[in-house]
Formats: C-alpha cells, structure tokens, sequence
C-alpha cells in the first residue's frame, strides 16, 4: 500500500474531490484489472476512451479516480482528481509508485526511425560483455541483466517501465538502453524518466498514419531531446538533417557522429565484405561482422556512447569487433547451392532502400536479387507505393506478398504497393498473397549465387490476419525452403 499524495508528486492537478492523504494499492489505466483500493487513471485512447468505465472502475473498487473530465456521478469515500493529461500523470504517478527507479541507474533512451532495435540490443551486448549488469527495453525484448521477459510495444507503457526498472535496480543493475519509439514519445510513456542520456539514429518515412505530417514525426521525436536535464547527454546523427534539429532546444550536453559531416565522432568504411566490413573509427581500424552504411552509422552510435559513458577506447573497440548480428537484422545463411537468403525487418522506404544498397554493394554482378516484401495493414498507406517502387527499382525481380494484414484486404495493399512501380519494371513484380508460398517461389527462382531477401517483419515470429495472429518466421520459411532445394 503506498499514501495516494505521494504517488501524485509532480503531477498538476486541476481539481480535487476527495482526501488525497488515503492509502491506495495498485494503479491501472484497464478498469478490468481494478481492485479494491487500486487507482484507476482514465486514458482518453485512440480506440477507446477510458472515461466510459470510471463507473465500472469503482463499482469494482477504485478508491481513486484521475481524470481529465470529472464523471456526473461520484460516489462519496472515492477521491476524484482532475489533471489536463492522464497520460502524463499515469506516467509520472508510474515513477512515484516505483520508487522513481531511473534516478537509481543509468537510463539511456534511443530514437529514430531506424537502427533502435539494433543500437538498443548492441548497446546491451556490448556492456555485458563489459561485465557490467545491464538493462534492455526493446521490441523484441525486455531484459533485466541476463532475464529475458516478453514486450508486445516499442516502448511499453509507462507502469511496465517502471515495473522493469524497478526490478532492475533489485537486481543491481547499472545501464538500462531503452527504445523510445514516437508513439511513446506522443503518449507521454516516458515522462517521469530521468536519461542519463539520448541517441538520434535518423528520420525518415514511417507511421504518418498517426502522426498525419512528418513535421509532427519528427517534433514528436524531439521531445525526448527536449526532456533532458543537463547532466545528460544528447547523442545524434548529422549525416541526418533532421539531426541538428533534435539539440536546438536541448539543456543536454551536445554530442555528434557522422560518416560523411564533421562530428566528435566519425567512421569511414574502408572495405565491404559479405561476411563482414571494415571500418576505421576515430583514426583506429575495427573488422565487424555487421554489413552496410546503416550498421556503421548503427556501430558508431554504439562506440561514442560508450565512450561517453566511461568504457575504456580500446576496449570498447574490441567488443564492437565481436558483436553478431540482432535477430531479423540483416540476418543471413547460404545455402548448399549457394543461395544466400537475408532476412531484414525493413519496413519503411528509407529501411528497404538502405538494405538493398548493401546488397547491391556487395555484388560481383552476376548475381540476381530477388526482393519478398509486403506492407502492413492499417497503417501508413503512403509509403506503399514508394515500398513497391523501390523493391522493384534495386531488384532484378520483387515479389509483393502479404506482411500483417491485419484487417485490410491482402489484395488491395499488394495493388496500392503496384501502384509505385514503374513502366519498365512491371515485368519484375510477381504477386502471391500467401507469404509462405511467395517465399517458396522466391527460392525456387533463384540460381546459384542469387540473393534473396525477404523484408519487412525481421524478428517477428507471427502474421497477423483480422486479429489472429498465426506462427510465422521468415528465418526458418526461407530456411526450410532452400534446404528442401538442396535435397
């Protein structure tokens, strides 16, 4: 049980109902999860708003009720508390009932349309191999030191961050690297985190679905450069030009990297390999089993961080040299007839434009590329012309398949993905709804030395179809297909 006025510091309240110095036991923003004496904040959604079940919430034993519009009806011994956002007090009241765990370690939050998952999940690594305890929040997963435990968001909700930080410091725990995705951002997820510091990987077309204009994307991400204090640190990509935008208003220290700018910290690639490259870091040279522009840029980030962060120059070098490629990122095999199949979670144009740039870099020019993408459904539609004509533009043949469908027409997002595709390209574009069965069809047309990438879902292990969710990885589809070739 924790005292409901200490719970609710820092957050603004607007009105009162009730007396705020009671005992409470949990906090939910899911009516359906509410016990007796528990919190229920009510969170205006973008489905479902969760000042409908204010009523239902008590009836099942709230003894407290944060709002941003007081109900008609209240009910005597239950305190109502009126706040201009719900989502920022759920965040902020998440700190206070978890003890504000981030002042207790080193929280670092990474941003960006690409290179999250990658620069979040490396950073890990990397300081574990260090020897240090280390946390991780991710879209794939979330680990306290060596625990793993599922997450279904890039950036879970704020009481399950704190949750996991809170477990973290129980566990000794020093560096948590956290993904900080817009939605999260724009949600307010993470108000009430204190980052010892930030990274900016790059911005480019993604999820204006929801945020209707890039200039709302890229403000959004900005925020969380906006937050920090000025013991932090703001880490960002100037090759990017939306990168100086993210320390304008910042009170961070000021940290830049770069393979083409001026910037504190630089690489050059020195040699392409499709087993690896070569890359030469501030003056000093590094073989890394991590291919392609976006993995040096991804690295780069990894090696000025840790710096920052006190790891010792030579040291940090030798364990970037061991890192392996993240799961569903540019994760690769061949094949017993020389067929190699890469698999990438390049779900955005600039993702997809990017991976097929280093394959194309890494080609002798015989080899054909065959591309198997597809686009999720309902979500950002105007990138799926631009997904369809690049795949076909950068590929000898493109095969345009299902992603997560979800609740549209498989057929009708393989259309609108055609649509982008121009007149002398036609030819290349096969369409095959089934996912299994393009990918198949993608390994029976390769030849020796081919190269097949299938893109857009990486790590994920399922395919969602009108809110089913069926078993599906791309890895052991392209896998079993290819071996049954090699029979």
């Amino acid at each position: 049980m924790k005292l409901l006025k200490d719970i609710l510091y820092g957050v603004g309240l607007s009105a009162v109902r009730g007396e705020t110095n009671v005992m409470v036991n949990a906090i939910h923003f899911d009516s359906r999860q509410i016990g007796i004496d528990d919190v229920f904040v009510a969170v205006p959604g973008t489905q479902v708003d969760g000042h409908r079940f204010i009523q239902k919430a008590v009836n099942s034993g709230a003894k407290a009720v944060v709002c941003e519009v007081f109900p008609e009806l209240t009910v005597n011994g239950v305190t109502y508390l009126q706040v201009d956002s719900s989502q920022k007090a759920l965040a902020v009241m998440a700190a206070n009932y978890y003890d504000n765990p981030s002042k207790n370690l080193k929280l670092v939050g990474v941003t960006g349309t690409n290179g999250k998952t990658t620069v979040t999940t490396l950073l890990y690594n990397l300081f574990r191999n260090a020897g240090y305890k280390v946390g991780l929040i991710s879209t794939i997963k979330i680990m306290v030191d060596d625990k793993a435990h599922a997450t279904g968001h890039t950036t879970p909700d704020s009481l399950t961050i704190n949750n996991y930080l809170q477990l973290m410091c129980q566990e000794g725990v020093e560096y948590c690297f956290m993904e900080v995705s817009s939605h999260g951002i724009h949600q307010k997820r993470a108000e009430g985190l204190q980052f010892e510091g930030a990274i900016f990987t790059n911005l480019s077309h993604d999820h204006l679905d929801y945020h209707k204009t890039f200039a709302n994307y890229r403000d959004t991400k900005k925020k969380l450069f906006d937050g920090l204090s000025k013991k932090a640190f703001a880490l960002t990509n100037v090759d990017d030009k939306n990168g100086k935008v993210m320390l304008q208003n910042t009170k961070a220290r000021k940290v830049t990297y770069a393979l083409k700018s001026y910037a504190d910290y630089r690489a050059q690639i020195l040699e392409r390999q499709l087993n690896g490259q070569l890359l030469k870091i501030d003056g000093d040279e590094l073989w890394t089993k991590l291919i392609g522009d976006f993995n040096a840029y991804n690295l780069l980030a990894i090696y000025a961080t840790a710096d920052i962060l006190g790891l010792e120059k030579l040291e940090t070098l030798q364990l970037l040299s061991e890192l392996e490629t993240v799961e569903g990122r540019f994760q690769y095999f061949i094949s017993k007839g020389k067929i190699t199949a890469i698999v990438d979670y390049a779900h955005t144009p600039d993702a997809l434009k990017n991976v097929l740039i280093t394959i194309n870099a890494l080609r002798t020019g015989n080899e054909n590329v065959i591309t198997v993408v597809g686009c999720g459904g309902d979500r950002d539609k105007s990138k799926r012309p631009v997904m369809g004509h690049i795949a076909t533009e950068m590929s000898n043949q493109a095969i345009f398949t299902s992603d997560n469908p979800r609740t549209e027409s498989p057929s009708a997002i393989i259309k609108e993905m055609e649509s982008g595709v121009e007149p002398q390209n036609t030819k290349k574009v096969l369409a095959i709804e089934s996912r299994k069965q393009a990918i198949r069809t993608a390994c029976k047309l390769a030849a020796e030395n081919d190269i097949i990438l299938v893109a857009g879902k990486g790590h994920e292990t399922y395919q969602e179809t009108n809110g089913v969710r069926a078993d599906f990885d791309d890895f052991k589809e392209v896998q079993s297909a290819l071996k049954e070739l090699d029979k």
